[in-house]
C-alpha cells in the first residue's frame, strides 16, 4: 500500500470516527444526558433568638449534630420571669378589684331598694296632700314642698339606678373567660410566659452546627441571625440543557458520581424539576418590556435545573455545595442504559485524577 493511499485510509477512518462521535453526542444529549453542572445543597436556617437579651449559656459549637429539640443556647431569664410575675400580680389586682366592684353593686342595689321605698312613700305622701289641696285643707307652699320632695326621691333613685348600670359595666362578665379587662390582663400573662420560654431556642430540625456568633455575656437582638443550622436532608441539584430533558420526567432514573467519592456511583432518581430560572421571572415594575437584541445566528443553550433523591446513603454526610455529576437514564433501551452507566463509571474513574 503506497503511503498516498495510507493516507486516504487514515483520513477516511478519522472522518468515519468523527461522524461516529459527532451522532453518539447528539443521541446521547437526548437518551442518555450527564450534566457535571450539578451540586448537593441543603436547607440553611440562620437561627435567630424571637426576644431580645444577654446570652447566658451556649450549648453548641461550629460542627455540633443536634437533634429536633436539642437547646441550642439560653438567654438570660431573669428579667422575663419579673414580668412574668408582674403579669400575675396585675391579673390578681384585676380579679380584687372586680371583687370590689362586686361589693359596691351589692351596696348600691341596697341602697336603691332603701331609695326606691322612700320615692314611694313619698309619691303617696304627694298624691294625699294633693287631695287634701282640692278641698283646700293644706296650702299650695306644703304641696309644694311635698312635691319637691317627691321628686327628689325619684331623682335619687335614677342616680343609683345609673350608678349601679356604671359598675357592671365596669364589672363586666361574670364568666372570667368572658370578662374583658381580665382577658386583657391573662393575654399580658400569656404573651410574658411566652416570652420567658423563647429564652431558650432550640433546633427545629436534624442538623450541623455552623458560624456560631454568640458567646456567655453576648447580647443577642431578636432575629438576628446568631447562628445557622445546616439540614441533614440532602437535595441534589442538576442543570441541564432544554432538549436534554424531553424525555425526563418525576421518577427518571438517574446516577450521581460525588467529587468526594471517586470510583463510587450512587444510584438515583429525578424527584421535581424547577417551574422556571430567574432568567424568565418577570418584574411588575410598571415598565415596559425589553426584547432581546442580539444578532447572533446561535445562541447559548438554555440550561433548566431539576432535583436528584438519591436511592441509597451516604457514607459520611456531604458538606453543602459538594460538587456531583448526574446521568440520566432518559430510555429504558438495553443498549442506552449500557452506555448511561459506561459514561458515568468512567466519570467516576476520572474523578481520582481531577
Amino acid at each position: 500500500m503506497t503511503p498516498e493511499q495510507k493516507f486516504a485510509r487514515w483520513v477516511r477512518v478519522s472522518i468515519a470516527s468523527f461522524l461516529l462521535m459527532f451522532v453518539y453526542f447528539i443521541v446521547a444529549d437526548i437518551w442518555i444526558p450527564l450534566t457535571p453542572d450539578s451540586t448537593v445543597m441543603r436547607v440553611v436556617t440562620p437561627v435567630s433568638a424571637r426576644v431580645s437579651g444577654y446570652v447566658a449559656a451556649v450549648h453548641v459549637h461550629n460542627n455540633s449534630q443536634v437533634k429536633k429539640g436539642n437547646v441550642l443556647f439560653e438567654l438570660d431569664p431573669t428579667p422575663f420571669r419579673n414580668k412574668v410575675e408582674a403579669a400575675q400580680i396585675a391579673l390578681e389586682q384585676a380579679r380584687l378589684a372586680n371583687q370590689q366592684l362586686d361589693a359596691q353593686i351589692v351596696a348600691a342595689q341596697a341602697s336603691l331598694k332603701t331609695a326606691q321605698l322612700t320615692a314611694r312613700n313619698d309619691r303617696v305622701t304627694f298624691e294625699r296632700y294633693q287631695r287634701l289641696s282640692t278641698m283646700q285643707n293644706v296650702s299650695q307652699a306644703d304641696l309644694d314642698k311635698v312635691r319637691t320632695t317627691w321628686q327628689s326621691s325619684e331623682q335619687s333613685v335614677a342616680n343609683l339606678e345609673a350608678n349601679i348600670h356604671n359598675l357592671r359595666i365596669e364589672r363586666g362578665e361574670r364568666d372570667e373567660k368572658r370578662n374583658v379587662t381580665l382577658q386583657k390582663y391573662r393575654n399580658a400573662l400569656e404573651e410574658a410566659e411566652l416570652n420567658l420560654s423563647w429564652t431558650k431556642v432550640y433546633a427545629q430540625a436534624d442538623g450541623t452546627v455552623s458560624n456560631v456568633q454568640l458567646s456567655p455575656g453576648f447580647y443577642a437582638s431578636s432575629g438576628s441571625a446568631a447562628l445557622a443550622l445546616v439540614n441533614n436532608q440532602t437535595d441534589i441539584v442538576a442543570d441541564f440543557r432544554e432538549k436534554s430533558l424531553r424525555h425526563t420526567h418525576q421518577g427518571t432514573d438517574a446516577a450521581v458520581v460525588f467529587d468526594a467519592f471517586p470510583g463510587r456511583v450512587f444510584r438515583a432518581h429525578v424527584s421535581s424539576s424547577d417551574a422556571g430560572i430567574l432568567a424568565g421571572q418577570e418584574a411588575v415594575n410598571g415598565e415596559l418590556s425589553q426584547p432581546e437584541t442580539s444578532n447572533r445566528w446561535v445562541r447559548d443553550a438554555q440550561r433548566m435545573r431539576i432535583h436528584i433523591a438519591l436511592d441509597e446513603a451516604l457514607p459520611k454526610h456531604l458538606p453543602t455545595g459538594a460538587r456531583a455529576t448526574v446521568q440520566l437514564y432518559n430510555s429504558e433501551g438495553p443498549f442506552a442504559r449500557f452506555f448511561s452507566g459506561l459514561q458515568i463509571h468512567l466519570v467516576s474513574l476520572l474523578h481520582y485524577v481531577y
